[in-house]
This record gives structure tokens, sequence and C-alpha cells, in this order.
């Protein structure tokens, strides 16, 4: 790519990979200076993954190659580095005369240590560094308590939420009004390959970025059942921000309260990890860090592979090995099923998760095992253990979605069940009794 010694801005894409209504590149377009965009494959991040057909890495290859011919069809183009950020940006200061760098804000630890890096090296520059709220509706101090603190309970969050909601939270930012802003490239510049970052294709068939609307109008009644399509499998999209929270909302006003309710808890779980950073590394509820865990590595295994014995934790879990995603009342039942029956620390669950999940987002992932694990904000009772028989009954009741990913089910290939339902639950109830009675 020519080197500009023009003042220009830059935008950083990040977990925001679209060019409409999108905040920070919304702001950046009007800044008065050309627009180069930016895209990091993240060292520190991808040399972490063990799998290196990673689906989330192609998706995002794959998210960040439409970006550049749209850019392209412009007359611009998308800069892609596959580096430490601090590296990139050093080199980015050395070949453009950058003022400004626009770029959304991102929640989690590490994201904000770096982030807080990078302001102190474009401050050296003489440059600034902006960032902005896009992929939440409200985050931070936005919906608190009357005296200012967090809430730590989803349903007073949740109503506050919506009385504060106005038009105004979410609008659109028109940023194809300012298309034209973008600096003009004529000799684009190559894209890093897969290959080059020692990851590969992975022939993954993603989920559309389009919901009908007859899913969301009917989810109330159907995303319970897992053999049924009435979830809208927009996860993925809304983690890397191939779409906008605002526009989805506002499609799920007056349509349907639940689904409108699983865009409350994203932020919810953003707010919390903002608040309690400390979840990241153990418990909410600080009591349940000395809960005595089996951590039986070869029952976990187990779990891992779907070969427990419980056709609907074994659905769950091959659900998720070969695609990536997991419907969500079967997430609450693996997750219940490790934790309780299994007495396995839900951290070992939340990094399995972490691994495999297409949606893998840190706060909700987080959020939602220590949810099952009864020791989160607003969790359910240690002493609620679901029984997978009963669940199955309820959800899936002629096992079409059990029979799907469990072809060997009724022969001597599937396996008898590693614990019985009833000696798990007292011995579950036994040990979260003595480790909170000892801690408290």
């Amino acid at each position: 790519m020519q080197k500009e010694k023009q003042p220009i801005s830059i935008f950083w894409f990040r977990r925001d990979l679209r060019l409409t209504d999108n905040a920070g590149l919304f702001f950046a377009l009007k800044s008065g200076l050309p627009v180069l965009c930016v895209f990091i494959f993240d060292k520190n991040i991808l040399q972490q993954l063990e799998d290196k057909k990673d689906k989330r890495v192609d998706f995002i290859y794959q998210t960040i190659c439409a970006l550049k011919k749209q850019l392209n069809d412009l007359g611009s183009d998308l800069l892609v580095e596959y580096a430490e950020p601090i590296v990139a940006w050093k080199n980015l200061f050395s070949d453009y005369q950058i003022k400004k760098i626009f770029t959304n804000h991102d929640y989690e630890p590490y994201a904000m240590q770096r982030d807080e890096s990078l302001k102190n090296i474009a401050n050296a520059n003489g440059a600034e560094f902006l960032s902005f709220k896009d992929q939440c509706v409200f985050e931070k101090n936005e919906v608190v308590k009357d005296d200012g603190k967090p809430y730590t309970i989803f349903t007073p969050y949740s109503k506050k939420w919506k009385a504060k909601l106005t038009d105004f939270y979410l609008q659109s930012y028109p940023t194809e009004k300012y298309f034209n802003n973008f600096i003009p490239i004529e000799k684009k510049e190559k894209l890093v390959s897969l290959e080059e970052m020692n990851f590969k294709k992975t022939n993954t068939h993603f989920p559309s970025i389009e919901t009908k609307l007859s899913i969301i109008k009917n989810y109330q009644e159907q995303r319970n059942f897992p053999s049924i399509n009435g979830t809208s499998h927009l996860g993925i999209h809304f983690r890397f921000g191939t779409i906008s929270i605002r526009e989805k909302a506002r499609k799920s006003i007056g349509v349907s309260e639940t689904w409108l309710n699983e865009l409350i808890w994203r932020d919810f779980y953003m707010m919390i990890l903002f608040h309690f950073p400390h979840v990241v590394n153990g418990a909410f509820r600080k009591e349940y860090n000395h809960i005595n865990w089996q951590n039986n590595e070869e029952e976990f295994n187990l779990w891992c592979k779907g070969k427990t014995g419980y056709p609907i934790v074994d659905a769950g879990m091959r659900e998720l090995n070969e695609t990536g995603f997991m419907h969500n009342r079967v997430r609450m039942i693996v997750a219940g099923f490790l934790t309780k029956h299994l007495l396995i620390n839900w951290q070992w669950g939340e990094a399995y998760f972490a691994k495999k999940l297409l949606d893998f987002d840190l706060s909700a992932n987080n959020g939602g095992w220590q949810w099952a694990a009864g020791c989160g904000t607003d969790a359910a009772p240690y002493f609620r253990v679901f029984n997978p028989e009963l669940q199955t009954k309820k959800f899936d009741k002629q096992w079409a979605y059990i029979k799907k990913w469990i072809p060997e089910l009724n022969t001597n290939d599937y396996p008898t069940p590693i614990v019985q339902h009833e000696f798990a639950r007292k011995r579950c109830l036994e040990v979260y009794k003595n480790g909170l009675k000892n801690n408290s």
C-alpha cells in the first residue's frame, strides 16, 4: 500500500466487522481527514488457539475478505496485518502521519489493557485515540440502580434497561453518507493468507446474517426445543459485529419481548464483566471458590466427547464438537450436568466452550457457566439440579434432536450412564452445602 504522509485518520476494525451502522467508523469518516481502514490478526490471540482449523478464524478471514472487497469497490482498501497489535501500530506510526485513531469499545480485560497501551503510543506520537460504544445498546454505568451501584440481578436490570430505552439509543449511524471520505488507494495491498498465519480453511457453512421474522415472532414458543429451527443462530454475527445490535433490537421491539431479552442479557453480562472483573478468574460469589470439586479427568473427557450415557447431554456435546453451535436450552443442561452431576469445576467447562463455540464471548460464556454452577450473578440456586431425563421429556419428547446426533442410540455401542442421577444429586447438595458452610 502506498505510504501516505498526508495527515490521516485510521479506523481499526475489531468486533465490528461491517461498514454500515458502525459507530466508530461513522465518527472516523466525519473527522475531516481521509480514513484508512485497518484490521489486525492478533498473534497474541491466534497463537493460543490449539485447533489450526478453528472455524472462528475462518469466519473472520472470510468476513475480512468481503470487507476488503467492499472497500476496493469504493476505491479504497483494507490494510490487514498479522502481528502483535502494539508492534503493528508502531509500524503504522512510522509509515503514516496518523492524527486520529478511531475504534469501538471492547470490554474484555486483555482488550482494555491493549487499548490503554495503544493510547499511550498514540499520545507519544501526537495522535488522538477515540473509542465508541457499538457492540451493545447500554454499557458500563448507563443502566445502574438509583444509588449508582451496578445491578447483579437480571430482572430489575432489564426493567431499567427497557425504561431507559428511547429511539435515540437505537438510531443507526449513517456511514454511507460519508463513504467518499475513505482514503483513495489505487494499488491494493495483498491479503495475508490463512496458511501464512498457520491456519486452514474449514469449509464450514456459517449461519446467514438474515433472520426470518417468523423466528423472532415465534421465539417465545419455540426457543426451548432443540429439534426445531426456532432460534436465530445470529450469535457469531453479534460476536464479531457483522450485524448491528441496534438494528436487531429495533426489529424485535413489539414483535418478541423474549428475543429482546436475549439482547439485554448480552448487555447485562458485559456490564457485569466491566464492574466485576474478578469473574474472569473465579466465582462472582467468592464463597463458591471453595467448593470441593471432584474434577475427574476421565469423566470430563467423556463429557467432552458426548459419551456420558445421558442422551440429551451427549447430543449437545456432539453438536458442539461438530458444528461449533449448541442450542441454548441444551447448553444449560450440559453445563448443569458437568458442574452438579459430575462435580467438575465450571471453569473446565467454560474453557472447553471457549475453544469450541462459534459465538464464544467471554462475558456471556462466563455468565452462563457461573449461572449453571450457582456461583454467579442471578444464578440458579445450587440445590437446583436439572434431571436430564425430565429435560428430555419436556424439550425433546420424540427424541428427534437426540437421534440426529446419536446414531448408535439403543445399541451396545452407546455407553451406560457414568453416574446415577439421584446419587449425583445428593452428592452435589452435600458437597455444595459443606463448601459454603466452611467458608461462610
